[in-house]
């Protein structure tokens, strides 16, 4: 597109003007007619819309009709999470194959049904002939979560049997896309590295002997090193991210398109497509961008008083983006701890040795104390705030030497897991398709013919 199709005119401007002048729809209405704004009331719980058997996000319990906030806890197929991470953590097993088997198939595996598993995502790990040359290579997006969409949306095309929605196809369709995420965003990121940075293109395929969280730090890396301790992490990171419950954006989208019987390259690109979305899937870039610069405000990190004015800054719109938002602290349902950000902390202190920067750490732990405590006594809230999963993630793709435009690819290699098992939930119960109600508030107008207006 030319840079003269990309110009925002004078015009356009006065349009869009018009366009929301003519949208704004009154806050009062919304109470009036108890429309449940965003799907969910003034405190936070989503409106029910469905029924699934792959996750269950419990933060709160109803006593005498009244919300109580409680730990918050992460169940996969019936399993704490983390009961599941200490499982293969103190084996010194990867999880991530181990656990997309509970998710898209109910139980966890054994070890022959793994490795079984295992031999079938490594088969998939293989691109069409071409594909990197003529798709990757060309044109390359500067966002990566939009060359990912490309890639899904292209891959239709090379299969013969695209439009089949029967279950073994969807899961043939979805197990060679959760094989090749790692290479759609990794061969897109250096692709574009290449052709607009200057940096040296290096493609390296893909080992079938290696684990998903391995063969990520393999292709990214121009030596293909990584440290045991790297990898754990990585894995750690995956199984996370990859599921959490039917009602997040991208996985409700995931329902939404499903249901209308498409492909599963539509239904995932726009899956992908929500998750690009700051408010989802971009927010762990925003925290370490805003470390990056409380690190240059705050002279000394080890003391609460420097922090907690710098945070108190951020609040009342006078530092970082200037938007209000202390990144990676708060989440929709989440109120007391997200067990995410439980699980992942103790890792990310042992990677923090490992490279040295114990003391960043530091400044890290500081903030997850006093962020909840500023912005309960800044803020007029319905409930509690708590760091989330994004506050730690970030940091640890960070030390991972990840670029900054995988973070949230990286989040979606991991919940295109979950995408599927629910995608493949929503073909078996063969639902309706899913068509919420919105109430017409606009009054009737007369219609009155051109030549008189």
């Amino acid at each position: 597109m030319s840079s003269k199709h990309s110009e925002i005119t004078p015009e356009i401007i006065n349009l869009a003007d018009k366009s929301f002048e003519k949208s704004i729809i009154d806050n009062e209405l919304f109470v009036q007619y108890d429309v449940k704004r965003g799907l969910r009331d003034l405190n936070g719980r989503g409106v029910l819309t469905g029924l699934t058997h792959i996750s269950d996000v419990r933060a709160n319990k109803i006593v005498d009709g009244e919300q109580i906030p409680l730990p918050g806890e992460l169940f996969y197929r019936g399993y704490n999470v983390k009961d599941l991470v200490k499982g293969f953590t103190e084996e010194e097993r990867f999880g991530f194959e181990e656990i997309t088997y509970l998710l898209l198939f109910g139980e966890l595996p054994t070890n022959s049904q793994l490795d079984s598993f295992k031999e079938i995502l490594a088969d998939y790990r293989s691109l069409p002939t071409g594909f990197v040359r003529d798709i990757i290579m060309k044109a390359p997006s500067k966002d990566m979560m939009n060359t990912l969409a490309r890639s899904v949306l292209t891959l239709y095309s090379y299969d013969d049997r695209a439009d089949d929605t029967s279950l073994p196809n969807v899961l043939r369709q979805c197990l060679q896309l959760i094989a090749l995420f790692p290479e759609f965003a990794i061969y897109g990121y250096q692709a574009y590295s290449h052709y607009h940075d200057g940096n040296s293109l290096f493609i390296h395929r893909p080992n079938p002997k290696l684990s998903t969280a391995e063969n990520i730090l393999s292709l990214l890396r121009a030596d293909s090193k990584y440290t045991p301790l790297e990898a754990k992490l990585l894995d750690l990171a995956l199984v996370l991210h990859m599921e959490h419950g039917g009602g997040n954006n991208s996985t409700f989208t995931t329902h939404v398109v499903t249901s209308t019987l498409t492909d599963t390259y539509s239904a995932i690109a726009a899956a992908i497509g929500s998750l690009k979305g700051p408010r989802h899937g971009g927010a762990n870039i925003k925290v370490v961008q805003m470390f990056e610069e409380m690190k240059k405000e705050v002279a000394d990190w080890d003391d609460d008083e420097q922090i907690s004015e710098y945070l108190r800054k951020i609040l009342h719109k006078e530092a970082f983006d200037h938007q209000g938002l202390i990144y990676g602290v708060g989440h929709a349902i989440y109120s007391t701890s997200d067990p995410r950000a439980q699980v992942f902390k103790s890792y990310v202190e042992m990677l923090s040795k490992e490279k040295g920067i114990e003391k960043e750490f530091g400044l890290y732990s500081k903030v997850e104390e006093l962020a909840p405590k500023i912005i309960a006594s800044e803020r007029k809230m319905y409930k509690g705030v708590c760091i989330n999963v994004d506050f730690y993630s970030g940091f640890v793709y960070d030390m991972l030497g990840l670029p900054s435009e995988l973070f949230t690819p990286m989040f979606a290699i991991a919940r295109i897991v979950g995408w599927s098992a629910h995608r493949l939930e929503e073909l078996s119960n063969n639902g309706k398709i899913i068509r919420p109600a919105y109430k017409p508030i606009m009054e009737d107008q007369k219609y009155i013919p051109m030549y008189k207006r």
